[in-house]
Order: C-alpha cells, then sequence, then structure tokens
C-alpha cells in the first residue's frame, strides 16, 4: 500500500511545487502566529490556487477563534483542517469539514484517549510532545509506546527526517506521515534535496 505523505509548513510556491514534483499527497499551511513557519491567508491562497486538482490542502490551527477559522477558510480553499491545539471535538466539527486532531504524544493513553474522544476524525495525528511547542520541533517520540490496536486512521509525525523515516514506517507499519523540520533548509523554507529524499524513502516502502 502506498505511504502517504504530507510536508507541512509550507511558506513558498517553489516549495510547495517541488514537493508535489516529488509525489506529497498534501500540504500544510500554518495559520498559527506563534509558528516560525506562519503564513498569511492571501499568501497561502496564491499557493494553493496555483497547485494541480488532486494535492490536499491542509490547514493547521492552534487554539484559533472559530471566528478567525471561518474567515481563513472563506480566503483559502483548504480540504482538510488539522487542530493542534487544545480543541474540543465540538470545536473541531463545527466548520463541516473533515479535520484531523494532533496530539502531542506522552504516552499510550494519550492516543488510544484522542480516538475515543475524536471520534468523526478523519485521522489522529500523533506528534512529540515538547513543553509550550506545537509542532515542527524536529523531535520524535517513544514508537514503542505506540498502541499494537488502533480505532481509526492515524498519521506518524514529530522528528521525520530523510534519515529516519524508512525505519520509522519499518517499525511502526505507519501508512501516512507528516514532515515540517525535517526537510527544511530553515523555518519555512523547505530543501529540494531532502524533500525528495524523504519521500523517495516513503515510496520505497510501498
Amino acid at each position: 500500500m502506498k505511504i502517504q505523505a504530507k510536508i507541512c509548513g509550507i511558506t513558498r510556491l517553489e516549495d510547495a511545487l517541488s514537493a508535489v514534483a516529488y509525489g506529497a499527497d498534501a500540504l500544510g499551511f500554518v495559520f498559527f502566529s506563534g509558528s516560525k513557519r506562519f503564513i498569511q491567508p492571501e499568501n497561502a491562497r496564491r499557493i494553493v490556487q496555483n497547485l494541480p486538482p488532486f494535492v490536499q490542502t491542509v490547514g493547521l490551527f492552534v487554539n484559533e477563534s472559530a471566528e478567525n477559522v471561518q474567515k481563513i477558510l472563506a480566503t483559502v480553499p483548504l480540504t482538510l483542517l488539522q487542530f493542534h491545539g487544545d480543541e474540543s471535538p465540538a470545536f473541531c466539527q463545527q466548520f463541516h469539514r473533515p479535520y484531523l486532531k494532533a496530539v502531542r504524544v506522552q504516552s499510550t493513553d494519550d492516543m488510544l484517549h484522542a480516538f475515543t474522544r475524536y471520534p468523526d476524525a478523519r485521522a489522529i495525528l500523533f506528534d512529540a510532545y515538547v513543553d509550550g511547542e506545537y509542532g515542527g520541533t524536529g523531535h520524535c517520540f517513544d514508537w514503542k509506546i505506540l498502541p499494537e490496536k488502533m480505532a481509526g486512521h492515524w498519521i506518524l509525525s514529530g522528528g521525520l527526517n530523510p534519515d529516519n523515516v524508512a525505519q520509522a514506517l519499518h517499525e511502526t507499519g505507519a501508512l501516512s506521515v507528516d514532515v515540517s523540520s525535517g526537510v527544511e533548509e530553515s523555518a519555512g523554507v523547505k530543501s529540494p534535496e531532502k524533500m525528495r529524499q524523504f519521500l523517495f524513502a516513503c515510496q520505497s516502502n510501498c
């Protein structure tokens, strides 16, 4: 089965087009102003308008107000929402869009609880817990604490890069991965070569 891969923290059109050319299934746009990879909605719209038709576009939000989420949705034609903060199920559901719920993993129970609390999420995204940070930290969590059985789709994230993604896929059995800092030259600036290597490693594990 094909490994699905999302490149997150896109801020430039050239990076988006390179990611797609090398086989990315989805691109993530960070609308959290506290992130080094924050993108203005107008800039995200310009990038999305230049993408091929079957690429998923994902908007990442962290404890954002419903009003601001709606404003961004009115500007950027996103296909998926990703909530990376402390959002409630009701908050995530109100936009009537498929969504991903990120969990900053500290224990196996964190992961199991997420499936119970967000049963209608398209998938649960497992990221490393770093105090005060919401993704893009470059840190892995202990893959050994992944539950043997899960109640829905899930995405492996946190500290992945071209050098460890093949091992991660082998050890975890993940079918979907998310990468941000692991394919960058600097925050928000992607490395075409790192993206190529990362996505080639994913495709080689099909």
